[in-house]
C-alpha cells in the first residue's frame, strides 16, 4: 500500500508528540539483534551501511538513505547485512493518548520511505543528536524545530522521488516552491538535485525545460526580484536588503543586481524616486 505522505505530514504539523530520544548509532558487520518488542515509536535514518529488518514478519531491506519508521508492541529483529558498519540516527517519539488509540493513524505502522542520502538531511541529524539534551522550553522548542526540518526534508524529498520517474511538472513546480521559500539561504545545484532525487544534469536539464531557466539563475533572478521590491517599499541600507536576499558581500550583490536591472541598486533606489 502507498504511504500517504501529505496525510503524515499533517500528522506531524498538527499533532501532539514528545521527541523523547536521539541516539547515533554504530553497529559492527553482520552484527544480528535478536527478535525483541518495539516499546516506543520510533524513526531510523540509515547514513552508511545496509541492514535487513523483520517486524511483524514484514522484512524490509534498509540501505544508506532509507527511513524506517515503526510503532510500539511490534515484534522486530535485525541483521547487518553490509561488510562495512552500520551507521544510523535513531529518534524515539511519543503520542498523546488519542492518537495512540486511533488504528488509521499513519504512525501507527511500520513504513519504508526511500529518500536516497541527502545531505542537508544528515546535517539536521547531527544538530538534532547535538541538541538532544538541551534543557529549558527554549531548548525544547529547538529540538522539534530540528526535527520538523528533518521531516519536511524526508517527506517533501520521498515525495519528489515518487514522482520523478517521469519528472513531470509537479517535481519543478516544488523545486521552484522550494528556492522561493530558501532563496535568501545558499542554494546549490547539487542541494535542489539531491532534494528533488536526481542527479544534477537531470535535474538542471527539466528545470529549463519548464522554466526557460538554469536552476541558479532562477535563484539570482528571484533574488533580484525580492532586492527590488525592498528597494521601492522601504529606506532599507544597500547592504541590509543584500544580506535579506542572500548575498553577504554587498559589492557582488550590487553587481548582480546591475547585470539584471542595468543599474546599480542605488541608481535603481533614485529612479523610483
Amino acid at each position: 500500500m502507498m504511504l500517504d505522505v501529505e496525510r503524515l505530514a499533517e500528522r506531524f504539523a498538527n499533532d501532539s508528540y514528545h521527541i523523547d530520544n536521539i541516539y547515533r548509532l554504530v553497529i559492527q558487520p553482520k552484527s544480528v539483534h535478536n527478535a525483541f518488542r518495539t516499546l516506543k515509536y520510533g524513526f531510523l535514518f540509515i547514513i552508511r551501511g545496509s541492514v535487513r529488518i523483520s517486524v511483524n514478519d514484514t522484512i524490509y531491506d534498509l540501505r544508506r538513505g532509507d527511513v524506517f519508521h515503526a510503532a510500539p508492541g511490534m515484534h522486530m529483529e535485525a541483521k547487518v547485512t553490509s561488510e562495512t558498519e552500520l551507521e544510523y540516527y535513531s529518534i524515539f517519539y511519543s503520542l498523546d493518548k488519542r492518537s495512540v488509540e486511533n488504528s488509521n493513524h499513519e504512525c501507527n505502522s511500520h513504513f519504508k520511505l526511500e529518500v536516497e542520502t541527502i545531505p542537508r538531511v544528515i546535517e539536521l541529524l547531527t544538530m538534532l543528536h547535538q541538541n538532544a539534551h538541551t534543557s529549558g522550553g527554549i531548548g525544547k522548542l529547538r529540538v522539534k524545530e530540528i526535527f520538523l526540518s528533518v521531516m519536511h526534508q524526508v517527506l517533501v524529498g520521498y515525495k519528489n522521488r515518487v514522482n520523478s520517474s517521469s519528472a513531470n511538472k509537479e517535481v519543478i513546480e516544488e523545486a521552484i516552491s522550494y528556492i522561493k521559500r530558501n532563496y535568501m539561504n545558499q542554494v546549490t545545484l547539487e542541494e535542489l538535485a539531491d532534494i528533488h532525487a536526481m542527479n544534477s544534469k537531470r535535474f538542471s536539464y527539466y528545470f529549463y525545460k519548464y522554466t526557460g531557466f538554469r536552476p541558479i539563475d532562477f535563484v539570482i533572478q528571484y533574488r533580484m526580484e525580492r532586492a527590488s521590491e525592498l528597494l521601492r517599499i522601504g529606506n532599507f541600507p544597500i547592504s541590509d536588503i543584500a544580506v535579506s536576499v542572500g548575498y553577504a558581500n554587498p559589492l557582488y550583490f550590487s553587481r548582480a543586481f546591475k547585470k539584471k536591472f542595468g543599474v546599480s541598486p542605488s541608481a535603481y533606489l533614485g529612479k523610483e524616486d
